[in-house]
């Protein structure tokens, strides 16, 4: 999102978290900027009996728990490091006085939340259909449309069946039976636990390397 060298010039400072080390809790106080140099964060709520929806993954070059920064709130969820990551933070004061004076970060960052926000729209338009396929097809729909968690010269899936279901709140066993269902409709093909839309065929393993906001 920010250039490394912008972000330590204004005051940010290295972050390190082992795998399954929490960032932040949803509901404590958003007091820095945090964006991911290295390894993976995955940004969930959790409901009282302890299961997880998860709300999306952070790859490196992207921000996670910006929300706070802009309306005084708090951490809408949770973040928590998938594998051993470095992240860059800079204070809260400092993160929005840069804002202010780089006004192309500034709409960058806009640029951020209205598309966070459409995806939000489009799920919750999808899950009120109550049928896993059609929830399904519309998911897919909008990978489709935007880029995101899809490699662009294979069309191959960059979600588990395990983070689409918790994306969608489908079980498990409920997403794999779908995708076998719209194999036999060709509207997917599963090769070697891989799945690509439509017939997207094996990409040299350079182009299939997951970029910012999309996810292996």
């Amino acid at each position: 999102m920010i250039n490394t060298d912008i972000l330590l010039a204004w005051g940010a400072a290295y972050k390190k978290l082992e795998p399954g080390e929490i960032l932040f809790k949803e509901g404590t106080a958003c007091n820095f900027y945090y964006q991911l140099v290295s390894g993976q964060v995955r940004w969930i709520n959790v409901d009282e009996k302890g299961k997880e929806f998860l709300q999306s993954i952070i790859l490196p070059g992207q921000c996670v728990g910006e929300l706070g920064l802009f309306d005084n709130g708090l951490f809408a969820a949770t973040a928590i490091a998938d594998k051993e990551c470095l992240l860059l933070r800079l204070h809260k004061q400092d993160f929005q006085q840069l804002l202010k004076s780089q006004q192309d970060i500034h709409f960058t960052f806009t640029e951020l939340l209205v598309k966070r926000l459409r995806f939000k729209f489009h799920l919750l338009k999808s899950l009120d259909n109550h049928e896993p396929e059609k929830i399904i097809l519309s998911f897919l729909s909008y990978l489709q449309q935007t880029g995101e968690h899809i490699c662009g010269a294979c069309n191959k899936i960059r979600l588990t069946r395990k983070q689409i279901a918790e994306m969608t709140s489908l079980r498990v066993e409920t997403v794999i039976r779908v995708m076998r269902r719209l194999e036999t409709k060709q509207v997917l093909r599963i090769d070697k636990g891989k799945v690509y839309i439509g017939h997207g065929n094996e990409c040299s393993k350079e182009l299939c390397i997951p970029q910012p906001g999309k996810v292996e």
